[in-house]
């Protein structure tokens, strides 16, 4: 995935071809990734080279890899600062799925994957240090590609966030007071907006919204949350998602959990403007090994 900008390059969505490359694994040492997400659960993540992991716009991708002893589903977490394009750096658990771990290094095949399932849904984490007056949103299980993140306070309009290296979309004059509209857009024109997203530093408020399918338009009804212990995140040094239509999503009351650890759809108009997107054929993997 190599974020690319203006012409006919951004005339259509990331693409999903297959490409080849080689995978080494890390381990973690008890950092978290450049994402800013929480380990998976299932500890299978991956971390990108910089031209592909696009100062961010990767986070949250999953990657369908198939190695010499089968293939594994993997999700954008990290960056790997001396990977060149194609060389996937897995964590450990994820390499072993595909290859032996004595090898070290091993050829790979590998492709960005459409509305993957996701393991929960939507859920969102203000920073520690966010206020009224500066706001800083991690988003999470948005399944594709994000392309925007507005945030609305109350009943005043939408503001548009730009999103971070480290996958946090910030609105530097802050968004207000809260509660919070967020309204998420995938590079497929899939929308949700999530309502009653509350001013919780260090906190992962979870909604019942998935963002995923043909360009449906869902929306989280929520009630104010009940608040459990906090615990603080912040981005690693180590290592600097076709669309079949689906029904509305349920509503449901977001959940707060203790947490450790490319604007709207493009418009033709927007497309022709030149916006960025994450484009996985751009990747050629270079011959060259880390």
């Amino acid at each position: 995935m190599m974020l690319t900008n203006g012409g006919s390059a951004c005339a259509a969505p990331p693409s999903t071809t297959t490409k080849t490359g080689k995978a080494t694994f890390y381990d973690l040492a008890g950092t978290s990734g450049n994402c800013s997400f929480e380990v998976p659960a299932d500890d299978l993540y991956v971390a990108l080279g910089p031209s592909q992991y696009s100062e961010g716009a990767s986070c949250g991708a999953y990657l369908d890899v198939t190695g010499p002893k089968g293939k594994v589903r993997v999700k954008v977490f990290d960056s790997c600062p001396e990977c060149p394009a194609g060389h996937l750096d897995l964590s450990r658990t994820a390499f072993k799925k595909i290859g032996d771990e004595i090898d070290g290094i091993i050829p790979i095949k590998y492709k960005l994957v459409t509305n993957p399932s996701t393991p929960a849904p939507i859920s969102v984490r203000i920073k520690e240090g966010a206020s009224q007056y500066w706001f800083a949103a991690r988003i999470d299980n948005h399944a594709n590609l994000l392309s925007s993140v507005k945030v609305a306070s109350g009943g005043g309009g939408f503001k548009t966030a730009h999103r971070t290296d480290f996958n946090y979309w910030l609105i530097d004059a802050g968004a207000g007071p809260g509660p919070y509209k967020i309204k998420i857009t995938d590079v497929y024109g899939n929308t949700a907006t999530l309502t009653g997203i509350r001013m919780s530093p260090g906190t992962v408020q979870r909604t019942g919204v998935r963002i995923t399918g043909g360009s449906t338009t869902v929306t989280s009804k929520t009630t104010a949350p009940t608040p459990t212990a906090k615990a603080t995140t912040s981005p690693a040094a180590k290592k600097p998602a076709a669309a079949t239509p689906s029904p509305s999503v349920p509503s449901a009351d977001p959940l707060l959990e203790s947490a450790s650890g490319l604007p709207d759809a493009l418009s033709p108009s927007e497309v022709a403007s030149g916006q960025p997107l994450v484009d996985l054929a751009a990747a050629e993997p270079g011959a060259s090994d880390c």
